[in-house]
Formats: C-alpha cells, structure tokens, sequence
C-alpha cells in the first residue's frame, strides 16, 4: 500500500496528515509555521515532522508515494507560487522544487483554499458530483472551482477567487483595494461592517443589548445568535446578506453551472436561517436552468478538507 502526506499550510500553523489510498486521515499533527524564519526552514520542519508521522505509523519513506500542499497564494503549474498571502518569501518562489530536493519525493501544490474545495469535492459534501464550486466564508470569500476532476486554478494561478468578482460598481472597499467585491458585502467582515452602521441609528434590539452596548467587539455570530432569537434588527441583517449571497452564488451558478455550492466557513456555521433565505432569493439571479437538481450544501470535512485535498493532488 502507498501513503502521500497532505500539508495545509497557514499564516500561523500548518497542519500534516499521512493519507491513504481511499482518502483517510491515519495520523495528523499541527505545527508552528514560523514563516518569518524562512521558506526552506518551514519546509524542512515539514519533512521532518512527515518523517515522523511514518514513523509512528510504521510507514517506510519508500511507501510515500508523494506530498500534496495548500499554500496561502496563487500556484502555477501546481508548483510555483505567485505571492504568499501571509508570508514575506519571494515571489514565483518554486517551492515544488524546494520540497522536492528537501525530501526526494514528489510534490505538488495548489492554493490553500482549492485544495479544500478538492477535499470537499473528492472526500466531503461534494463526493459522487461531477462538478462543485466550495465558498469558504469567513473574514473574506474565497473559493474553489472543481469540474470534471480538475481543479480550476486559471494561467497564472488565480483561478476561483471569487471573493473578488464584483456586485456593486463602485460599491464597498474591499480588503484586496478595489470596490464592491462579493467578499465586501457577503463576508463575515462584510456583515459586521453592515451591522455596526444599522447599530449607530438604531439601538434599540437584542443585538445590542447582546453586546452590551459596546459596538467594537460586534462578530458576525452575535448577528446570527439574535436572529435566531427572532430579533427583528439582526434578521433584516441576515436578509441583506443572504440577498448578496443569493447574487454571487447565482454569478457563480450562471457562469460554471455547477452540480454543487458547497459552503464552509464560520458564516457557513449560520445553517439555516440563512441557507433557508439564500435558496429562496437564488431564482432572481440565477437561470432557471442551473437550478435544475443543484443543491446548496455545507461542507462536511472541517479542518480536514485541507490535508485531505492536498494529499488529493497527487495522483
């Protein structure tokens, strides 16, 4: 039997899995990314604690067929990256190479967020579809494009940041400097940013009383956690982000026509009471065509999507 060891590296910690043939996680571990210290420092760490993992399991190294990686930034050829979100190594960085010459095996990449689309769509929520775009929502948007057993990445890499597609001309500062991203107004910041202006008119509902009154500790969750309790302030506001939702998803539909929306994320965690209002806004966006037998779904495979799609880049 051969293993690959899946590798999600974050801003903060990196998480290794060893993987086998049908996708299951053997043994897993976290580790500091410390990217300040440097590219083949980090990726040396990696190794090592790879080694270690077969060790534990005892894995002879010749059996790893290969190492699957998610990295924060657009990857080209599954082996270059472009730029490091989080991280000050140089651009076009082959860290493919690196890796390659680090542990002798080979190694391939992707960005971190298709690989957990890869994940969702091979192992989780999205398995048996022929075609699935994941959206993770969180403090942005991003997003993974799977059809036909490929991912989308695009030439240089860029493929399924859909975070960036725009809704409003000349709309809402987004995060990445330009205006009226999807990711500015559906995003959990997005959300938090529409709640605190409604809060500065309108005190006057649970929301506030939930955050005693103190306007910069607001989280999208306390918006959710109100709305749930049937206040009226907080569901208007779940409204306004389901309405955005419904049009980037039904941007998405028109365009990929996929069999399946998979969302993750902390917004994600919302279920549905806000699934529930996206379906029912989605026909006014999207055609009618590409509602036939699609589903909107949640993701299913949590902090392992990203170990379990990168160990899914090796064939």
């Amino acid at each position: 039997m051969s293993y690959i060891a899946g590798v999600d590296i974050g801003g903060t910690n990196t998480k290794i899995g060893i993987v086998d043939e049908e996708g299951e996680i053997l043994v897993k571990k976290s580790i500091k990314t410390l990217s300040l210290e440097g590219a083949e420092k980090t990726m040396t760490r990696i190794w090592e604690t790879i080694r270690e993992l077969l060790s534990s399991l005892n894995i002879d190294e010749k059996d790893l067929k290969g190492v699957g990686m998610g990295i924060p930034g657009p990857v080209m050829n599954k082996k270059v990256v472009g730029f490091f979100a989080n991280f000050p190594w140089e651009r076009n960085l082959n860290v493919s190479q690196m890796f390659e010459i680090i542990s002798g095996k080979t190694t391939r990449l992707d960005n971190d967020v298709n690989v957990i689309a890869l994940g969702e769509a091979k192992f989780g929520a999205g398995k048996g579809a022929g075609s699935s775009v994941t959206i993770a929502l969180g403090t942005g948007i991003g997003g993974g494009i799977y059809v036909d057993g490929n991912l989308i990445s695009g030439f240089t890499g860029a493929g399924g940041e859909i975070g960036h597609m725009k809704l409003v001309q000349n709309g809402k500062l987004c995060g990445c400097g330009q205006r009226g991203c999807f990711e500015a107004y559906a995003s959990a910041t997005g959300i938090e940013r529409e709640a605190v202006s409604r809060l500065l008119v309108n005190k006057t509902n649970l929301l506030y009383e939930k955050i005693n009154g103190d306007i910069s500790r607001l989280e999208a969750k306390d918006v959710f956690d109100a709305a749930k309790e049937g206040d009226a302030f907080s569901l208007e506001i779940v409204d306004y982000e389901a309405e955005y939702l419904a049009m980037g998803i039904g941007n998405i539909l028109n365009i990929i026509n996929p069999e399946k929306v998979i969302l993750g994320g902390g917004v994600a965690l919302a279920g549905d009471i806000l699934l529930d209002r996206v379906k029912d806004k989605l026909p006014k966006y999207a055609l009618a065509v590409t509602l036939n037998n699609f589903n909107i779904v949640l993701g299913t495979l949590g902090n392992d999507a990203g170990i379990k799609g990168a160990a899914a880049l090796i064939d």
